[in-house]
């Protein structure tokens, strides 16, 4: 009796902005959650107000998701969403123009932070996987 099986790498598929943050909010940083989904970092000009959301790749049954945005001079608190979640944490809105940010956010027990990014020239900052 022969078994044929098939094959194929299905590609990790990463989670979409969905627009959480609302009307004007463009991404301008995001970061992998590893395999679990991305936190994206959104800025609106108009109101110069940094979001944070994180979306899963794949909803479902309610998990914890966590999505946290603070300004890196620490000069106020930072503002997080937590909960168990089908599909997203967030939004969560920082008033920012031209400030460092620090952001992030995790999926189940797979977090994930940014410290000192966003500056109002995009500086990169620094991704600290947990």
């Amino acid at each position: 009796m022969g078994l044929a099986t098939t094959a194929s790498a299905a590609p990790i598929r990463s989670a979409a902005y969905s627009g959480a943050c609302g009307s004007g909010y463009s991404v301008v940083n995001s970061v992998p959650v590893s395999g679990k989904g991305t936190v994206y970092l959104t800025y609106s000009a108009k109101t110069g107000k940094n979001c944070v959301v994180t979306i899963r790749n794949s909803p479902g049954k309610p998990v914890l998701v966590h999505a946290a945005l603070g300004p890196s001079d620490h000069s106020s608190d930072p503002v997080f969403d937590s909960g168990k979640y089908t599909t997203y944490a967030g939004p969560v809105h920082l008033a920012a123009k031209g400030r460092c940010v620090d952001w992030g956010g995790a999926v189940e027990a797979v977090s994930v932070s940014v410290t000192g990014s966003n500056c109002g020239r995009l500086a990169p900052g620094v991704v600290v996987r947990h």
